[in-house]
């Protein structure tokens, strides 16, 4: 089918058959992951490549976003910004063949300098009909530390290069001095411009993909069809919410220190369930703080939007639709929507905090539908220092997965948080590719917060660094803040991160730059799974089961769960009755 309209099944409009309108939100669907899978396949850093650290997107001209790849939740409610500054900006003077660059979170939209966006608007005859869409975590982009994610950087200007939303391409022209000015101001310019030129290949696959589409669709017919799919998403989910009961739910989550100044980071949130919206209201969350973790007010809607999904019919579009039943209420200069020129290097920490507060405030309303808490987020492990050639290194870990239980199902370990989609960097292509080698990946035995569904047990990452002496930087939490469990369930394990030099074992800040040398073995533990339910309630036949896989030991059993283990590795029932007896 061909022009600019036409009919579906039965003769309906092309925007009101449910058959067409099913196989255009799969079609769009796969465009963006499409253009997903050639970043995997093409890029260079192990950031990007390994840990996955990217999102891709297709956007309608109105800047919302209509399908979203398989990327990272915290990234993909950030698009209509970005893209919507550069409509707004650059609206008139499009033309075929523009791509954008930017990652400037002050004005363009963007969530942090290391994330740079990829942008290209999609023509048909001369008009503007779509947006390709790709931002991605880079290596470093410069700034205080190698891996531009430092928390005790006080400005933006002590944090790498700022790139507003400029053409990379004019008119199918590149601005070759642009990339020259990125590959001067970062330390490994051979990875950066290799992951912009994945994401430019990615960005030209979904134009190609998106005008396959209108050839089909014809081009109001696909913009109608977009329209409704946006439409659809609102009304789903406006029905999903109208079914939760009103209220207004309340939440404190927290955020260990900021790493500059001592005491903790406060976000609070109040949901608030009327009819078939939500609104969330983040007042009384800290002001603003000194160190790199404010969060810009675009990744901190896109933390909301990610939360509150989690909740929702997952039949519901993956689309802006679904945003529109949800008002975002920020306060200006706190540190959920910092005033520039307030640091934000490091705002992953923030942006899971206040997912954390939002699935937190939910619980209380859909407490069927909400997990434990988990390990907060993934911790960032960055250490730069120059190769054995005299070249600088940037070595970058996101290490993650230690979830928390929910109704009816244990915590899944080495699962991400629900914020993001990164995968753990393989030890082999670490090892092959930095100076480091593992002495330990795995699970820590005792640590899952019992209940009666248990949450999933910490993981540890422990290597020998073999580079020359330089600096790690931590981003993590959870220390002096444990995971909370739900439903009488207990509590995750505290995090834990040390250095062992020549044998003195030191405790490191849970935030924070610190000095590694040559020889210095590294360990850093996440903070475990909180459990949900009451741990007396379990199954004795699951503990039994988790004593033998080594999750928990026979004196652990006894302890959290009430489960006497005999002699033989069998479940004393008669004892394990009366011990739980004992306790009720």
């Amino acid at each position: 089918m061909s022009g600019d309209g036409g009919t579906g099944a039965h003769g309906a409009p092309l925007d009101q058959d449910p058959a067409t309108l099913e196989i255009v939100r799969h079609a769009l669907g796969s465009v963006a992951d499409e253009m997903a899978l050639i970043i995997a396949r093409t890029a260079y850093s192990a950031t990007v490549r390994d840990a996955l650290d990217y999102s891709t997107g297709i956007l309608n001209a109105d800047g919302e976003l209509v399908a979203q790849g398989l990327g990272i939740a915290l990234h993909l409610g950030s698009f209509p910004s970005a893209v919507g500054r550069i409509v707004e900006t650059y609206g008139p003077t499009l033309q075929p063949g523009d791509v954008f660059i930017l990652n400037d979170p002050y004005g363009w939209g963007g969530i942090h300098l290391p994330d740079i966006y990829i942008i290209k608007p999609i023509f048909h005859r001369r008009s503007v009909l779509a947006f390709a869409a790709t931002v991605a975590h880079h290596t470093d982009v410069g700034g205080l530390i190698p891996g531009s994610n430092s928390t005790t950087t006080t400005e933006i200007f002590q944090e790498g290069i700022r790139l507003p939303g400029v053409r990379l391409y004019e008119g199918g022209r590149l601005n070759q001095a642009i990339l020259d000015i990125i590959a001067a101001n970062v330390r490994v310019p051979h990875k950066v411009l290799g992951d912009l030129r994945a994401q430019l290949a990615a960005v030209d696959a979904g134009e190609r993909g998106y005008l396959d589409l209108v050839r089909r669709y014809g081009a109001d017919g696909l913009a109608a069809l977009e329209e409704a799919l946006l439409n659809l998403a609102e009304r789903m989910a406006r029905r999903e919410i109208a079914s939760f009961p009103d209220g207004v739910y309340r939440q404190v989550a927290w955020i260990d220190n900021d790493s500059v100044d001592p005491g903790p980071v406060r976000i609070e949130v109040a949901v608030t369930i009327a009819g078939d919206t939500i609104k969330v209201d983040l007042a009384g969350t800290s002001p603003q703080v000194r160190g790199g973790i404010n969060s810009p007010l675009p990744f901190t809607k896109s933390a909301v939007y990610a939360a509150t999904r989690l909740v929702l019919d997952r039949s519901i579009p993956n689309s802006a639709g679904y945003f529109r039943a949800i008002e975002v209420v920020a306060p200006a200069a706190s540190v959920v929507n910092p005033d520039f020129p307030a640091a934000c290097g490091a705002r992953g920490i923030t942006g899971f905090r206040v997912m954390d507060a939002v699935t937190g405030a939910l619980a209380q309303a859909v407490p069927d539908r909400v997990p434990a808490d988990g390990e907060g987020g993934n911790t960032l492990v960055s250490i730069g220092a120059n190769d054995q050639a005299g070249q600088p290194f940037v070595f970058i870990e996101m290490f993650c997965g230690s979830r928390g239980a929910g109704q009816g199902y244990d915590g899944p370990a080495g699962v991400p948080h629900p914020g993001s989609n990164n995968a753990n960097l393989p030890i082999e292509i670490a090892e092959s590719t930095y100076p480091v080698r593992y002495r330990e990946y795995g699970l820590v035995q005792d640590s899952a917060g019992p209940g009666q569904w248990r949450g999933a047990p910490a993981l540890v990452r422990d290597f020998d660094y073999l580079g020359s002496d330089g600096q790690v930087q931590v981003r993590s939490d959870k220390r002096d803040h444990p995971p909370f469990g739900l439903a009488g369930g207990g509590p995750g394990r505290r995090s834990m991160t040390t250095v062992d030099h020549a044998g003195e074992i030191t405790e490191r800040p849970v935030m924070g730059p610190s000095p590694i040398l040559t020889g210095d073995r590294f360990r850093h533990e996440l903070a475990s799974g909180a459990g949900w339910g009451n741990p007396l309630a379990r199954d004795p036949d699951a503990v039994l089961r988790d004593v033998r896989n080594g999750v928990i030991s026979a004196a652990k059993a006894s302890q959290d769960y009430g489960v006497v283990i005999s002699p033989a590795g069998t479940v004393d029932a008669p004892a394990t009755e009366a011990a739980r007896g004992a306790r009720r």
